[in-house]
């Protein structure tokens, strides 16, 4: 009987310890099941605040944007643009302009690159000619008769030069 009565409390452990595990593993997903809603709830209100926050900046966009039409309507005097205002051209747009004032700077009226002549050196250009107008630099005149030569001619140390109208 006796080797009964161990094998029946060895039975019985074993059921009590198979029972105990069940618990445990149910136990361990309930926890994660918990654990789940939490994230997901974290989540949502993460998802939550975001958009509040959206919201808020909406709104302060949109009353700053009231704000300002009130100030742009009672302070300055401006208002939605009319049919009437939109130009048609360029010229248009160009008849609004107001003249320079007095002080302003003369404006750039050409730039452009001259090619150095080939023949003449580095620095005959500040050497002059032969005359004793040492001072001024010889100026070249561009005609349209030899454009198509230039164009055409390889390039070379160019000088750049910018004309002011006077």
């Amino acid at each position: 009987m006796m080797a009964v009565g161990s094998r029946v409390r060895r039975i019985g452990w074993a059921a009590a310890l198979g029972c105990c595990f069940a618990l445990l593993l149910a136990l361990t997903f309930q926890v994660n099941k918990v654990k789940s809603d939490v994230r997901l709830t974290e989540r949502q209100i993460i998802a939550v605040q975001q958009e509040r926050l959206m919201l808020e900046t909406e709104f302060q966009t949109r009353s700053s944007q009231q704000q300002l039409s009130d100030w742009n309507a009672v302070e300055f005097g401006y208002g939605a643009p009319r049919a009437d205002q939109y130009l048609e051209s360029e010229r248009q747009l160009a008849a609004l302009g107001t003249p320079r004032g007095v002080d302003a700077p003369k404006p750039v009226r050409l730039a452009l690159n001259r090619p150095e002549p080939e023949d003449e050196g580095l620095l005959s250009e500040w050497l002059g000619d032969d005359n004793g107008a040492a001072d001024e630099p010889p100026r070249r005149e561009l005609s349209a008769t030899n454009l198509a030569q230039r164009l055409t001619r390889p390039t070379s140390p160019v000088a750049s030069l910018a004309e002011v109208s006077q």
